[in-house]
């Protein structure tokens, strides 16, 4: 077997060292440079069989190597791997047809696993828009779970792929499918979004495929729908859990065929779109309950993307309050600064709102408190405003009987006349139960015997509870 030759460029001297001690013992023959001058005097004398060059470096770029390295040697992989660990910097690694972008730190046998897949894979790979702008990024964050977010967004952008996209309210599922839009090969055509959850379930179809005059009292003239206007482009298709099961079916039907028929009308047209879903509940348990239909389910989640909640990206939070503050200056309000324990005050808040709370927040403080520095103070009034809000919708008990109702009046109509399998109040209260559970251990940080005595429950019942439901506590606490 012939020994692989590998080409490491990067200024830091640390980093070189570890590569080569790492990819050495992997049974590769690496040389290591800390210039891209270097580096690209190697290329061009035909050594090396993969590169793996960090961005910044003393001469040059090394994500502007790149082209110029796949008009000389097009078979030549190459891996970027940054500091710069910004949405932007994974999009124009794959624009210049980077074969992986590796954000450091990275996990070495991570990155030598990358290494084994480079050289035994074909390195061909389109390029898409150039003179991306750092300014008006759709996405903010550094942690290590937006990396692999950018990672996922920089590999699907070439492609035709259906996403669905994951993640609790206000983490920014809509920003994801944006960013998937303009910086993939349909940027140029039209991105329309649609919320299943916001539109009556009658108009549903209607709203998507369109309908003819006449095709139901009150359809006055022909309207395009979604499909339709988002032809050549993307359609993304927002709280997908919502979609009544009769829009199921011709939504599934559209995906297998790839045509849809207009309400009312008699001629097939071609769906030429790209589909994103997005969803903040279960589809898993909702196909359990009988509202989601499992084969569209795996039409539609062919790549899943996953947001994190803002609770576990916490080391994002004061690049994202920068950005806001910046956002409100740009709407007209005054310039604001933050004092450092405000931001620690806000890094330490469980945000069930997410980015979108913390938005909110952000532009209430700027335009209701006159200091110039926004210090603790402001935070604590405005997290306590928060508190009372949420125990106030609590206590009228409308949104979670309302949601219960809604979600009771979907699962009857979806058995179109037939009778539930035996056995429904045990398995909706169970399906109550478990998240029930979840959460309050969640915010006891794993402590049963706290959450016992929050659920009014005995400690070993709530022990007996979590076992049979199969719930994951904390490790390390009791």
């Amino acid at each position: 077997m012939t020994e692989h030759s590998i080409l490491v460029a990067d200024d830091d001297t640390s980093i070189r060292t570890v590569l080569n001690q790492a990819l050495g013992r992997a049974g590769y023959n690496v040389r290591t440079t800390s210039n891209a001058s270097t580096l690209w005097n190697w290329i061009e004398n035909g050594d090396g069989d993969l590169v793996i060059t960090d961005v910044v470096m003393p001469d040059e770029n090394g994500l502007d190597l790149i082209p110029r390295i796949r008009k000389l040697r097009p078979n030549l992989r190459v891996i970027v791997m940054s500091a710069q660990n910004t949405l932007l910097t994974a999009v124009k690694a794959a624009e210049r047809g980077a074969f992986e972008y590796l954000p450091k730190p990275f996990d070495l046998e991570e990155l030598v696993g990358v290494v084994k897949r480079a050289l035994d894979t074909a390195s061909d790979r389109p390029s898409i828009k150039a003179g991306l702008e750092e300014e008006g990024l759709p996405l903010i964050g550094r942690s290590a779970a937006m990396q692999e977010v950018y990672r996922s967004v920089a590999r699907l952008i070439n492609t035709d792929l259906t996403v669905m996209i994951t993640g609790e309210s206000g983490t920014g599922k809509e920003l994801v499918a944006r960013a998937l839009h303009d910086y993939g090969q349909r940027r140029n055509r039209a991105f329309v979004a649609v919320n299943m959850a916001a539109i009556p379930r009658e108009l549903i179809e209607s709203e998507l495929f369109g309908h003819e005059k006449g095709a139901f009292t009150g359809a006055a003239q022909r309207t395009t729908g979604r499909f339709e206007q988002a032809a050549g482009g993307t359609l993304f298709l927002d709280e997908i859990g919502d979609m009544p099961a009769e829009a199921q079916t011709r939504l599934l039907r559209v995906l297998q065929e790839g045509e849809f028929t207009v309400v009312g009308g008699r001629t097939s047209m071609k769906a030429d779109v790209r589909i994103i879903a997005a969803t903040h509940r279960d589809l898993t348990e909702l196909i359990k309950m009988g509202l989601f239909r499992e084969d569209l389910y795996y039409r539609l989640n062919v790549v899943p993307v996953r947001l994190p909640p803002l609770r576990q990206r916490t080391e994002d939070i004061p690049e994202l309050i920068q950005h806001f503050l910046s956002l409100a200056v740009g709407d007209g309000l005054p310039e604001k600064a933050i004092d450092p324990d405000a931001v620690a005050r806000l890094k330490s808040y469980r945000w069930p709102g997410n980015v979108r709370e913390l938005e909110n927040m952000v532009k209430r403080l700027v335009a209701l408190y006159a200091e110039d520095t926004l210090g603790v103070d402001a935070i604590e009034m405005e997290l306590a405003s928060e508190s009372r809000a949420d125990v106030d919708e609590w206590n009228t008990g409308e949104t979670l009987s309302d949601s219960i109702e809604q979600h009771l009046n979907h699962y009857f109509t979806s058995l179109n006349g037939e009778f539930p399998p035996p056995g429904l109040y045990e398995r909706f209260v169970r399906e109550l139960e478990r998240p029930l559970l979840s959460l309050t251990l969640r915010a006891t940080s794993g402590n049963q015997l706290k959450a016992a005595r929050i659920l009014g429950m005995n400690r070993n019942t709530l022990r007996k509870k979590v076992k049979d439901l199969g719930i994951n506590v904390i490790r390390g606490l009791s």
